[in-house]
């Protein structure tokens, strides 16, 4: 009998980013990236860590990216 190895998909990592790494990313100042994870719109998705540290997940600044973008051309067109 031949044993069966059993080959799972495997999922691409979603690394987490430091709120320096996003402001660098979106070309903005850290003290923007912390305004824009609690209470300012446009809202970042923030994880909140226990230790009171913010985390980002690299597809969650995508999203916002891509959110932001669509909203640019919304506004341009009612113009």
């Amino acid at each position: 009998m031949g044993s069966v190895v059993a080959i799972r998909e495997i999922e691409p990592v979603d690394s987490l980013l430091t709120a320096e790494e996003v402001a660098l990313k979106l070309k903005v100042s850290k003290d923007w990236v912390w305004d824009h994870s609690s209470r300012r719109l446009p809202y970042l998705p923030v994880i909140r860590m226990s230790d009171g540290a913010l985390r980002y997940r690299a597809s969650g600044i995508e999203e916002f990216l891509k959110e932001r973008e669509r909203a640019s051309c919304l506004r341009r067109k009612r113009r």
